[in-house]
């Protein structure tokens, strides 16, 4: 019988050696804002927004690391990725990745228009602006980082997928931002109870601040970090969106707004 690798008790990805590192830098992230919207993009929310995305990679490469463990492997594959995703539903993010990669081809199902044709896989943009998809090689380099921050290795079909899902949730994350700021606070969020036919409906939860509708301040063309942070709440839930916010406000304290 063969001895799997033991690792580490799970107390979140936000250790110690992942807090520290940085890797997408706010260069890198302002250049997908400017993508997606002609709004000022301040130094906080650009930190803010790297963390952001570097907590939802973090969390899914250990979901990925474990189930390579159960395999006795270290070096981890496209497959540990379908079961991160699968096994814990808060990191099924940058799901327009998925028309994208051969990892999640079938995945998604064979869609069907009204008449009842099969729908083909979406192609690649030919803009003359880079999408989400088009501009994903950016972020193989912070890809990486992180992935040597958790003692881990990955095939380059691995890597290109977690570029693809890091930048379309990073672009998703900059339109919320923008919308935040255009709309001047969160106005998408909606309460859904499940109710036994024939017994009463439970009493109401105390009202989450998270998903308050918020009163924005501040101009209306500059993206600032609560902005992002209120995108944050948009784009996750659960215990990873609590993380995320957590974690994005500490790597914003010593940021100024400007």
């Amino acid at each position: 019988m063969t001895t799997q690798p033991a690792l580490p008790e799970r107390s979140g990805p936000a250790t110690a050696s992942v807090m520290d590192v940085s890797p997408f830098k706010p260069s890198l992230v302002k250049a997908v804002f400017r993508d997606v919207t002609p709004m000022h993009v301040s130094r906080s929310a650009a930190w803010a927004a790297a963390s952001v995305t570097r907590t939802v990679l973090a969390e899914i490469i250990d979901g990925a690391r474990r189930a390579a463990a159960e395999e006795a492997r270290r070096k981890l594959i496209p497959g540990d990725l379908l079961s991160a995703i699968d096994r814990n539903v808060e990191v099924e993010v940058g799901s327009k990745w998925y028309d994208h990669s051969p990892t999640f081809r079938g995945l998604t199902g064979v869609r069907y228009d009204a008449e009842g044709v099969v729908v083909p896989s979406r192609q690649r943009s030919r803009s003359r602006r880079p999408s989400a998809v088009a501009g994903a090689h950016r972020f193989e380099a912070g890809v990486k980082k992180l992935l040597r921050s958790q003692g881990a290795t990955a095939v380059p079909a691995m890597v290109r997928d977690l570029d693809g899902i890091a930048s379309v949730f990073l672009t998703d994350l900059a339109r919320d931002a923008a919308m935040v700021v255009r709309e001047g606070g969160v106005k998408r969020f909606g309460t859904v109870t499940l109710v036994t036919p024939g017994e009463p409906a439970p009493p109401p939860l105390l009202k989450d601040p998270l998903l308050a509708l918020s009163t924005r301040r501040g101009d209306r063309r500059t993206v600032g970090g609560d902005d992002v942070l209120s995108a944050t709440t948009m784009q996750l839930f659960g215990d990873l969106r609590q993380r995320a916010l957590t974690e994005a406000r500490g790597a914003t304290q010593n940021t100024s707004a400007g």
